[in-house]
């Protein structure tokens, strides 16, 4: 089945229902990451020895890997715009760039876990450890689901799937990547930055 709708009438029927759908997971997920934020903060108002986010963290190197997810965004909204012109060839890099973008998100957030591991600092060491891992680990989980997602459509752009002037499931997709991305900048500002202001 083609990607490709190009009649207005066929655009509003079949767009929204798609759209809405991915409103109201995102809802859910909102919801879901607002208890995990909350156990956060309450739990680390009690936290008073041993590894936490001040003297554990580096926002510096954080903040690098957190540009390259930020800026994924923005590429991912130019594939986008790209298709909607039916400009194959740039929607393509694009997408790639994404990508790439993405993974090296994830690479920093696994070089991250590995030094906090080989500094002890592990999900059963302390609640610092364990609201911090399950956060994080549960947004890259959500990361690494995006990065799928986005693969799959890269497959279909160079496939000549979404041609035409408008692909549904990239604008559904790239929703989500954009709620990625914004919960991130929350856990980031939580989590890296708000030790350092206290």
């Amino acid at each position: 089945m083609k990607a490709t709708l190009t009649e207005p009438t066929r655009i509003g029927a079949f767009r929204e229902p798609h759209r809405l759908a991915m409103l109201l997971f995102i809802g859910s997920e909102i919801a879901f990451f607002i208890i995990l934020i909350s156990a956060y903060i309450y739990f680390q108002a009690g936290l008073t020895s041993g590894p936490n986010a001040k003297n554990s963290l580096h926002p510096g190197v954080s903040g690098i890997y957190t540009a390259m997810l930020l800026l994924s965004s923005v590429t991912i909204w130019q594939a986008g715009r790209n298709l909607e012109r039916d400009r194959q060839g740039p929607a393509r890099l694009w997408f790639l760039a994404t990508l790439a973008l993405g993974a090296i998100f994830l690479f920093g957030q696994g070089r991250e876990y590995v030094a906090l591991y080989n500094e002890n600092v592990t999900i059963s060491r302390n609640v610092f450890g364990s609201t911090f891992f399950t956060l994080t680990g549960f947004h890259g989980l959500h990361v690494f689901g995006g990065l799928v997602t986005i693969a799959i459509m890269t497959g279909l752009c160079f496939a000549g799937e979404f041609k035409g002037g408008h692909a549904t499931a990239v604008e559904v997709v790239s929703l989500y990547w954009h709620f990625v991305d914004v919960v991130w900048i929350v856990l980031f500002s939580l989590i890296y930055l708000w030790p350092l202001l206290s």
